[in-house]
């Protein structure tokens, strides 16, 4: 689809997101006439109405709902493809690998190694991202592969798993736990299906921005989390305590890339984390 020809669409879709019109005409940087029109002609086409409006209001209507929830993948994937197209075309193009900070399972630098020594292999640009991110970059063509934990949004994902490690608990120093010989999942009031989205809950329910300020908030003892123990390792606290759980189940990493790629290098890039991971016996039994 080119540009032209998706330009309704994402006229439709600032309506739909700004319920306004007004407000979606000075987002888009178009005139509020014009937007108008441009919806119009889009019902036409499609022979359905897309909004109620009113004076005060713009609502979707049952066949808007539809069209949103099938035009934003759609838009996100023509751009991802345009972003993919364009850096195909550079000279020194590189394999895009999205990876947060000392959440790699303590694999990044040798697999970097492993890739690096293959020969003919595309260089690896490493993008640092934050928690929850790697799929969004990997949908939109920001990145070509991602290293993560599970759970991830699997839409448009295809992964194998790399690795996979016992978790622990960040307790205060002077918690009543850190005494405990065997540590459980009961103890922390923590059920097993609820492990791995512990770490995410609590940062959102704390309103920190990162898992350093989590930490923080565990020294002083206002939160209890629970990570993997490759993390923990990579961030020592003098306040804080890691536990292991006796019955918490394994963190599992993956190396993601989007559905139907055929890039090479992304394929190098699996392969090289995948034989780190094995080689280290961090690979789950087959």
């Amino acid at each position: 689809m080119a540009a032209a020809e998706s330009r309704p669409l994402r006229y439709f879709v600032a309506v739909a997101e700004e319920r306004n019109f007004t407000r979606a005409a000075r987002r888009l940087g178009i005139a509020g006439p014009a937007l108008s029109r441009a919806i119009r002609n889009l019902e036409a086409d499609i022979g359905a109405r897309l909004f109620e409006r009113s004076t005060r209001v713009v609502e979707l209507t049952e066949s808007g709902t539809v069209l949103l929830a099938q035009a934003r993948p759609a838009l996100e994937a023509l751009d991802a493809a345009v972003r993919r197209a364009v850096r195909a075309s550079e000279p020194h193009r590189s394999v895009l690998l999205a990876v947060k900070a000392d959440a790699d399972g303590g694999l990044l630098q040798d697999t970097l190694a492993a890739v690096a020594a293959e020969p003919g292999a595309e260089p690896v640009a490493v993008r640092l991202c934050g928690w929850k991110e790697h799929t969004r970059l990997l949908r939109t063509g920001e990145a070509d592969v991602a290293l993560m934990f599970e759970p991830y949004d699997p839409q448009g994902i295809d992964a194998d798993i790399v690795a996979t490690e016992p978790r622990v608990a960040a307790l205060p120093a002077d918690h009543a736990l850190t005494g405990v010989p065997r540590l459980r999942l009961a103890d922390l009031d923590i059920d097993p299906e609820d492990v791995d989205e512990r770490a995410e809950r609590d940062i959102d329910k704390q309103g920190v921005q990162d898992l350093a300020q989590l930490l923080a908030l565990v020294a002083l003892g206002k939160a209890i989390t629970v990570l993997p123990s490759s993390v923990a390792a990579r961030y020592p606290r003098p306040a804080v305590v890691y536990a292991p759980i006796e019955d918490c189940p394994p963190a599992t990493l993956v190396i993601a890339w989007p559905e139907h790629s055929r890039s090479r290098g992304v394929a190098t890039l699996v392969r090289a984390a995948t034989t780190v991971a094995q080689r280290r016996g961090m690979s789950p039994p087959s």
